[in-house]
């Protein structure tokens, strides 16, 4: 058995707070309680919460299987086909759009995981987050193949080594730089701009210099930002 990693948070047993699980109790029951008719609301809702590529997808889905319905409706009273139809379209719905939101539902509401969570282990969390930053970046200034390979500073794509949410300044596109502290999308397409008649960057200070961007970022970027060659 495998030593734990340092500063692995210790997570206690509690769940989310009262208030916010029996919120996300009924946001996933509504497909349910309403017989399907808003699910595709519910979803939606959630997608415009937290702009998820699963929950804009899933939406995207319910939005269509609705529609369809209504559709379908009106045509009801005359052959059977379509009553049968409309009553699986109705079982999708609120059905499996139920049990669907009763999966995620705790990703839409803790996405962090840290609800349940007490200031010492929030803490335990973020230190270690902050060694794994540490770490997966001497790997990169080590042997960038590696880190290349290992997809460390590509939050866009998915990957199994744990860098404790770094970005990769000199491959990441703009949307991933956008998670870096600060970086808005106006600013993260200055980056990949200079980032492409330059060549890339080394440093924090560097690309704070370079692309232009405000001083006070640069203590804040240095600490998530991780530049391969």
């Amino acid at each position: 058995m495998n030593a734990p990693a340092p500063y692995e948070p210790r997570v206690p047993t509690d769940d989310m707070p009262p208030g916010r699980a029996a919120l996300s109790v009924t946001w996933a029951a509504l497909p349910f309680l309403t017989l399907g008719y808003a699910t595709a609301f519910t979803f939606a809702a959630a997608a415009l919460w937290r702009r998820t590529t699963h929950l804009v997808v899933a939406s995207a889905v319910y939005i269509s299987l609705f529609a369809l319905m209504l559709f379908l409706a009106p045509e009801m009273g005359g052959e059977d086909g379509t009553q049968r139809a409309v009553g699986v379209l109705l079982f999708l719905l609120a059905v499996v759009g139920c049990g669907h939101a009763f999966l995620i539902r705790r990703r839409v509401f803790d996405p962090d995981g840290l609800a349940g969570m007490g200031n010492d282990a929030v803490v335990e969390r973020v230190r270690r987050q902050r060694l794994l930053r540490e770490k997966a970046r001497a790997l990169a200034a080590s042997d960038p193949g590696l880190a290349k390979e290992l997809r460390i500073g590509r939050p866009d794509l998915p990957h199994q080594f744990q860098d404790g949410g770094l970005v990769d300044v000199n491959h990441a596109p703009v949307r991933a730089l956008t998670l870096l502290p600060g970086v808005t999308t106006e600013l993260a397409e200055r980056i990949e701009r200079v980032r492409t008649e330059t060549g890339g960057f080394v440093s924090a200070e560097e690309l704070s210099a370079v692309a232009g961007l405000p001083p006070d970022l640069t203590s804040d970027l240095a600490d998530y930002a991780v530049f391969i060659r």
